[in-house]
């Protein structure tokens, strides 16, 4: 499994399906290995999940550093070393680690999940270099017609979703519209080589809850919480708060109540 979001990683949501997967797939009979970064490329770390990682599971951290706090001058760097991305020098250290793990533990598939891009540039090498099975799975459309926005950037991004999508043996989506929007953007790509696997939430995690969950609620405002991140230019809140704004004038909802 090579992922760049795994624990001890605080930066994002995106650890919590890897982190799912290699500790469900356990009970399917499959033995997980994980490729990951050396914590030293997370911008933020925290130990709540370490405990989570069943230790059954091989966790192999590979090194890596972020271009732009570990190699820049005042801020800046040249641009070929921040492409796909800025763990881009992960590819070196996770190819031979791959290349190690493989010849150890002769596994029977590779899986790989973007974000991050260079992952998935991992595990095309790794795929070329061993003739495994591979799965690539993409939480997040890697490419639309303007993203991302810096056009070299870009054209590699395309350059990998190609030869990911041609080389993978199953491609996996998290929405049925993501699904869509690359079966019509690879129309000769076999229909069999989709497939979607929606994000969920384990339920385990929410134990210690239940407790108050199960208080009455009569009195009590209800508390919406988006555990992610805003940012304007593809999670644009406006819609949301517009409908929250327009309720309130209406008097369906109030400060009390919500």
């Amino acid at each position: 499994m090579i992922a760049y979001h795994y624990p001890p990683d605080r930066i994002s949501s995106g650890i919590q399906r890897t982190l799912k997967f290699s500790r469900y797939l356990l009970d399917s009979d499959w033995l997980p290995s994980v490729l990951t970064v050396h914590p030293r490329a997370y911008q933020r770390t925290g130990d709540d999940q370490l405990d989570e990682i069943p230790a059954k599971v091989t966790v192999k951290r590979a090194f890596a550093v972020d271009t732009a706090r570990h190699l820049s001058i005042k801020g800046r760097y040249p641009q070929f070393l921040a492409l796909p991305d800025r763990w881009s020098l992960w590819w070196i250290g996770a190819v031979w680690s791959g290349l190690f793990l493989i010849v150890r533990q002769r596994p029977k598939i590779l899986w790989s999940t973007y974000p991050i891009a260079t992952a998935h540039l991992v595990a095309l090498t790794l795929q070329r270099l061993s003739g495994l099975p591979w799965v690539a799975d993409f939480r997040d459309s890697m490419t639309e017609d303007h993203y991302p926005n810096n056009p070299t950037v870009r054209r590699v991004y395309r350059w990998i979703e190609r030869h990911v999508i041609a080389r993978a043996d199953k491609v996996v989506f998290t929405t049925p519209g993501t699904m869509r929007m690359y079966a019509e953007r690879y129309p000769k790509i076999s229909q069999s080589k989709w497939v979607i696997i929606p994000n969920g939430y384990d339920e385990d995690n929410f134990r210690s809850i239940e407790p108050l969950a199960n208080q009455s609620a009569i009195g009590r405002p209800i508390v919406l919480i988006h555990s992610g991140v805003l940012y304007p230019s593809e999670r644009d809140p406006t819609s949301f708060f517009d409908a929250i704004s327009e309720l309130k004038n209406e008097k369906v909802i109030s400060s009390q109540d919500l």
